[in-house]
Parts: structure tokens; C-alpha cells; sequence
């Protein structure tokens, strides 16, 4: 391994136990060390058991930091895939910044077990939410696309579904082109309304098998629906997740609120800035916002650009668009009811 030149920092050593665990830990051709090394700005090097980490003592401790998470969790079984390097990157900078020792290690990431893979935080929002989604029994993420808000919430729901926490699981959304007018769609009521709740449908088939989603979507412990159908009811002993919820109107957020039944949680996602809602017409997400801001036993959890998941992209384009509104409009890009993050598991 290449020594530290002169006045260089001293080069940071780590030593794993199990070999066998190292050709996940790498990736193939050494995609993972790679990654690390352009996300961290720093010099890799491995040889036998042994990793070496060159550069600044800042990024080369944060590099130990995300290098010992990932073997933990290959240790305990788990998968590491470039999301996960990038997710372990993402919480041992935000630990960095909130102060933490970076002698003591990384904190094992929030986890959510499903039927089919665990999963893990990977940002320090996507922690406050699993926090937020344990603690209460109701929950609003809001943010942008690609943070995993729906995502998660529908793991939680899985979770609990499978624990016999909950008899049941219902997912909806509101019916709202997003900005096309796709016509007349065939076919009886399910399939008339499935292309609006696909996104939901895909979430389910990524926590289970696809026989244990048939069955339940069959039996009625999983029902996927649209707004409109939770009109009347009480969902009692039930997991509810209004998905999209920038497109209710406020009387449609309203209904849908007071349906939450005895031994039931609900959760409420969406992008205030995609509304697809007519010109002039309030959404029943910023409403909310506005009302119960000070109502105790709800949480609310924002997501920012930073907490975005997908594409590295996806957060280049995400924060392009949140520069350009705050240059047109810098009142709204406080938008209202927004806040900054609360603690996990915090009330607002």
C-alpha cells in the first residue's frame, strides 16, 4: 500500500475479520470503493484483509465510518447494493455535521423487515420518518420526488400487516391526471382506476411475493383504492397511506382525516409543489399543513432535496427546480406550514 507523502495527514488503516465478506464489501471490480472514494474525495487502497484510506483526516474518518457500516451489515446478512454505499455515505456526513464522535462508529441505520427484504434508511430524513411512522398514528412526509416517503410507508405497513399488528392494509390516492388527459379508460371499476395507483401496486410486489399480494389484494387484507371510495367509512385496525395527497382538495383531506379508526395509523404523502390540481384550487396537503400544525399526536416529517434516493440525477434536478422557485417567488419557497425537519419522532 502506497505510504502518506510528506505533511500529507497519516494514512487511516482498517482491518476486517472475514475475508469472506470483503468481495460484497468492494463490489464488483471494486465499484463500492470506487464510489466511495469520488463521493469522499479520497485515495482507497486494499490489500488482503487490510483497507487503506488516504486524504483529509475529515473524509477519511467518514470513509471508516461508512466502510464499517457496510461490513456490519453484510455481517448481520444483509445486502450492500450502490444505494446502500451512497445511503451510508449520506448518514455518516450527517452525523459528521450533527457533531458525533467518529471514534464510536456509525449507528446502526433505522430498518423496516418486510416479507420479502429489510429496509434501511438511508438518509437522516428517512430515519426520522421510520422514528415518526413508529411513534404516531398519524404521520405527514412531505418532499420532493425519489426521497422514499410512499416507499416507506408502505414497508411499515407491510411490517405490520405481517406482525398481525393490523388486520388491514388500504392504499389510495387521489384520481388526478398529472397534467395529461388520458380519456376514456375501459374495463370494469379496478382497472378504470389501476393506472392511477400503480406506484402503490409497485411498492407492495418489491415487500412481498407476488402469491401473498394476490391473495390478500383477493381476501380484502390489501386493498388498493381510490379516494373516493374511503368516503363513509371508519377504518378500524387498519394501516392507511393517502398517497399523492397534494391533489385532495381541503374537504377531501378533511374526509379522508376522519376516517381513522380505533388501533389504526395513518400516513399522508406528497409533494406540495406538484399539484395537479385545476388553476386556482387549494390543495388539501397545504391546507392541512396550515391547520394542524399545532395539533398533538401527529408528526410532521420534511424531506429535502438532500433526502432524494433515486439517481444521483434525480437530486441534481430536484434542487435545480427549488433554486429556479426560490428566485421567482423566495416567500413561497417557504411554503406554508414548512419548518425545519423535526427531531425523530418529534410533534409539530
Amino acid at each position: 500500500m502506497p505510504a502518506a507523502r510528506a505533511g500529507e495527514p497519516a494514512p487511516v488503516i482498517i482491518d476486517f475479520a472475514d475475508n469472506r465478506l470483503l468481495v460484497q464489501l468492494f463490489g464488483e471490480h471494486d465499484a463500492h470503493l470506487a464510489r466511495i472514494e469520488s463521493r469522499l474525495g479520497i485515495s482507497v487502497s486494499s490489500r488482503g484483509n487490510r483497507v487503506q484510506l488516504t486524504g483529509d483526516a475529515e473524509s477519511t474518518a467518514t470513509a471508516r465510518v461508512v466502510l464499517e457500516d457496510l461490513y456490519s451489515r453484510l455481517a448481520r446478512g444483509l445486502e450492500v447494493a450502490a444505494g446502500d454505499v451512497d445511503g451510508a455515505i449520506r448518514l455518516a456526513e450527517a452525523a459528521r455535521l450533527a457533531g458525533a464522535d467518529p471514534a464510536e462508529g456509525a449507528a446502526a441505520p433505522a430498518m423496516i423487515r418486510t416479507g420479502r427484504r429489510p429496509v434501511l434508511a438511508r438518509t437522516a430524513g428517512q430515519s426520522a420518518y421510520i422514528d415518526a411512522l413508529t411513534r404516531n398514528e398519524l404521520v405527514f412526509g412531505i418532499g420532493p420526488a425519489g426521497t422514499g416517503k410512499t416507499y416507506i410507508a408502505v414497508a411499515m405497513a407491510v411490517a405490520m400487516l405481517l406482525d398481525r399488528r393490523i388486520d388491514r392494509l388500504i392504499l389510495s390516492r387521489p384520481a388526478v391526471e398529472a397534467g395529461e388527459r388520458l380519456g376514456f379508460l375501459p374495463g370494469d371499476m379496478r382497472e378504470k382506476v389501476d393506472p392511477y395507483l400503480r406506484p402503490l401496486y409497485d411498492a407492495l410486489y418489491d415487500m412481498m411475493p407476488s402469491d401473498q399480494v394476490t391473495k390478500r389484494l383477493e381476501s380484502g387484507e390489501i386493498e388498493v383504492a381510490p379516494l373516493a371510495f374511503m368516503r363513509g367509512r371508519t377504518l378500524g385496525n387498519a394501516f392507511v397511506i393517502l398517497d399523492e395527497a397534494q391533489n385532495t382538495t381541503p374537504g377531501q383531506m378533511k374526509m379522508f382525516l376522519t376516517r381513522l379508526g380505533e388501533n389504526s395509523r395513518m400516513v399522508i404523502t406528497g409533494d406540495p409543489s406538484q399539484v395537479d390540481l385545476p388553476p386556482g384550487a387549494k390543495s388539501g396537503l397545504v391546507d392541512a399543513m396550515e391547520t394542524l400544525g399545532n395539533v398533538q399526536g401527529l408528526s410532521f416529517v420534511r424531506f429535502t432535496e438532500e433526502d432524494v434516493v433515486r439517481h444521483a440525477l434525480v437530486a441534481r434536478i430536484v434542487r435545480a427546480y427549488a433554486a429556479r422557485d426560490a428566485v421567482r417567488d423566495p416567500a413561497a419557497e417557504a411554503g406554508p406550514g414548512r419548518s425545519a425537519r423535526p427531531r425523530p419522532g418529534s410533534l409539530s
